[in-house]
């Protein structure tokens, strides 16, 4: 086996992956053997939809967070280390200064890859290990910060694209009360609704058989759904709600204040500003696609940058 690190840099969230691959005999059902995974909420993209710059505060909360990887990363004796950065590095008219950072930190520079990379790793990651029974083709959605990428395929990716409606981008473009108006929403939900229609345009979704949610926004929806007391990923990686499901829980975090999204107990205090908005992307997507159900994954492109160092 050879150990890797992969780090996934997004709009909300930092996270890293060691993980030792397996060997090449293994075959092709074999699955990564994780040693660690870590999650920190930098909120590397906020406010850059608005002032198209990463915020100072912003590149120094990624650093902090990073030079702990770094720390782990040599501690774990990992042999090949990737990072990725996706969309608030990709718009960041500042993205530079993002990198001198991260190779002064890491000892690497980050790949600002493109939105159709960014599909194809987070459907890599995915699709490796779903239970039997599930069926190709298949959508996958990567809800994140700053975009939400559509990936549709079966053994491999047939189609791809990125769009701008990540939970973050659509929290500060639209959600600003608190709890949000019924204005406000509706004007998120139009946004949303658009850009999914764009999307669904461009890959075959609606074709899609089964419905694959990736990232954090996913997974808190399935745990709220559960009504988990704590996030338990075991609980959670390939768990299947049902659409009536998603559309309570996504009213019941729209209509909440922030406070009372901070009280739920699997809510990570860092998602409780945009957990509505990724709810809401989540929806919509169920509705423009006419898909009656979703299954979440906590291999997501995480899993899928691993991959690809072997």
């Amino acid at each position: 086996m050879a150990r890797v690190a992969a780090i996934d840099c997004g709009t909300n969230s930092i996270r890293l992956l060691v993980a030792d691959l397996p060997a090449s005999y293994a075959g092709p059902g074999a699955q990564l053997l994780d040693v660690t995974r870590r999650m920190e909420i930098v909120r590397l993209g906020e406010g850059v939809d608005r002032t198209g710059r990463l915020a100072p505060a912003a590149i120094e909360r990624t650093r902090v967070a990073l030079a702990g990887y770094a720390e782990a990363i040599e501690e774990l004796g990992a042999e090949r280390v990737r990072m990725v950065a996706t969309s608030a590095t990709r718009d960041a008219e500042n993205a530079d200064e993002f990198r001198a950072m991260v190779t002064e930190t890491l000892g690497t520079a980050p790949e600002v890859v493109t939105g159709d990379e960014e599909a194809r790793l987070s459907f890599t990651g995915a699709v490796h290990g779903l239970p039997p029974g599930t069926h190709a083709p298949y959508l996958v959605v990567d809800i994140g910060g700053g975009s939400t990428e559509f990936v549709v395929g079966g053994a491999r990716v047939d189609s791809a694209i990125s769009v701008d409606i990540g939970c973050v981008r659509m929290t500060e473009r639209h959600l600003h009360g608190d709890p949000p108006t019924a204005a406000e929403i509706d004007a998120a939900r139009a946004d949303i609704t658009a850009q999914v229609d764009r999307a669904l345009a461009a890959v075959p979704g609606r074709d899609a058989r089964t419905l694959v949610g990736l990232a954090g926004s996913v997974t808190t929806v399935v745990a709220i759904a559960r009504g988990l007391t704590e996030y338990d990923p075991a609980r959670i990686h390939h768990a299947r709600l049902g659409y009536p499901e998603v559309a309570k829980v996504t009213d019941d975090l729209l209509t909440a204040t922030r406070a009372e999204r901070l009280a739920i107990p699997v809510m990570h205090p860092g998602r409780a500003d945009v957990i509505g908005a990724g709810a809401l992307v989540l929806r919509t997507i169920m509705e423009r696609a006419d898909l009656p159900s979703v299954i979440a994954s906590e291999h997501d492109i995480l899993d899928g940058i691993a991959w690809s160092l072997a």
